[in-house]
């Protein structure tokens, strides 16, 4: 048996990692950011091959972490995931900074931040996994609570775009088994 939504307990984080390629910036919402190590300070984080996110990432060789908060709205965090950085210029409605490695940092929404240098990355059919070591982080609201991919699902009833590492897609019921719950 192999029941996917058990999946949906596990705790994620929901963030916009961001980075650049060439002089443009860009961003995506990733529910899949986790610390590995606390010496050297070290983080992964999953991220969809075909999204303009990865190659930024790929190419730059840095990226950042935006840590929402619970107060981000469905319509900010759709911003992010269900637009492409290829058809519109996320950072044009966003309050944000460059940080010391040249990439950008969301300050609206956001509870801290990391700031992070590739140190590897692992291909894994759809999805790479980036493993990279912290250079600078920060706490931007001390009083927000970070919004958990499950609060984002269950209190927010956010949807998740295909090309998200924690997408499940619905089977859809046959006639019988729809007449059956009836």
């Amino acid at each position: 048996m192999l029941d996917i939504k058990a999946l949906f307990k596990l705790c994620y984080g929901v963030c916009i990692v961001s980075s650049k390629k060439d002089a443009k910036f860009n961003g995506c919402i990733v529910s899949t950011v986790f610390q590995l190590t606390p010496e050297p300070p070290t983080v992964a984080v999953s991220v969809n091959t075909d999204c303009l996110t990865h190659e930024c990432i790929s190419e730059s060789g840095f990226f950042t972490v935006s840590i929402l908060s619970q107060a981000a709205a469905k319509s900010f965090i759709g911003w992010w995931g269900f637009r492409s950085g290829r058809d519109v210029d996320k950072f044009a409605k966003v309050k944000y900074k460059i940080g010391q490695t040249g990439i950008p940092i969301i300050l609206d929404n956001t509870v801290a931040f990391l700031e992070t240098e590739v140190d590897r990355a692992i291909e894994l059919g759809s999805h790479t996994l980036f493993i990279a070591r912290i250079l600078a982080c920060g706490t931007l609201d001390d009083y927000t609570e970070p919004m958990t991919y499950s609060y984002y699902r269950d209190i927010k009833h956010g949807r998740t775009p295909k090309t998200a590492a924690t997408y499940v897609k619905e089977k859809s019921q046959s006639r019988l088994e729809k007449e059956a719950e009836l």
